[in-house]
């Protein structure tokens, strides 16, 4: 469990009416990326938001980690307003970009060096979450001796590392084969149920975002904003795979893809 914890009610992660605005290249108008965007997420829930693509999901998880800033609009962590990069967040994204100059061990102890952690305490730390992550006996190797889904692993130890209190997630695992993901989704929801983490999910994957969430928020086109939320009412978050054989998720999946306004002729990835 992590060791800062927000007062008893706080949010962990709070959007409070937030609205992003982009430069137009080569135009004088702004392009309005999001706007009134306001949800609060509870320490220890799992989040997934879904949404065209294009519609400010991103976006939102950059202004949460403090890498963008607001328009308009507060984000807080914890009732704290972000400002600039935030040590109780960590980010993960699609591609793993671990440094491939450094071994496994040393790429998830990249965020403590940085953070003044002693050697004996980092090791100690890497070594927890190579056994926890399923890379036992990979620590000395390097980025690209591993497949795919190894490196997606080390990935979420490197985040897991500074014991986040929100996790930011922008579609991890999309580009791995549904049986890797799968099992990734496992080893994420039974981590973050083990630890309390507090989760934001960004996918496109319909069932992954019921497999794994406490609640789904639908966003719509651009400038993106709410439009609906979800509530998965299904038993065992922390065991996906047995969740996705619910005979509720056919139906859930069945709403989103109405308010996404996806048919039969639609992929859905």
């Amino acid at each position: 469990m992590n060791s800062f914890v927000p007062p008893a009610g706080v949010p962990a992660i709070e959007f409070i009416g937030v609205e992003k605005r982009f430069a137009a290249r080569g135009k004088s108008a702004e392009v309005l990326a999001a706007r009134d965007v306001t949800f609060a997420i509870a320490p220890g829930e799992v989040v997934s938001i879904i949404g065209p693509s294009g519609c400010g999901k991103s976006t939102l998880l950059n202004m949460g980690s403090g890498l963008a800033r607001t328009s308009a609009g507060t984000v807080k962590i914890a009732g704290q307003v972000v400002e600039g990069p935030n040590e109780h967040v960590s980010f993960m994204l699609q591609k793993d970009l671990l440094m491939p100059w450094r071994t496994i061990a040393q790429n998830i102890e990249f965020g403590l060096e940085l953070r003044g952690v002693k050697a004996d305490a980092r090791r100690q730390i890497s070594d927890k979450l190579l056994e926890q992550c399923h890379l036992h006996g990979f620590g000395a190797h390097y980025p690209n001796q591993l497949s795919g889904g190894m490196r997606q692993r080390a990935a979420l130890a490197r985040t897991l590392a500074v014991d986040p209190l929100v996790l930011l997630m922008d579609e991890p695992f999309s580009a791995l084969d549904a049986q890797t993901k799968m099992i990734l989704q496992q080893d994420l929801a039974q981590t973050v149920a083990a630890e309390g983490k507090t989760v934001l999910f960004i996918t496109h994957d319909l069932t992954e975002a019921v497999a794994l969430s406490d609640r789904i928020l639908v966003m719509s086109e651009r400038p993106g904003t709410i439009i609906e939320q979800i509530i998965v009412d299904i038993p065992g978050r922390e065991n996906p795979m047995q969740r996705r054989k619910h005979d509720r998720v056919g139906p859930l999946v069945g709403q989103l893809m109405d308010l996404l306004k996806l048919d039969a002729n639609t992929q859905v990835h």
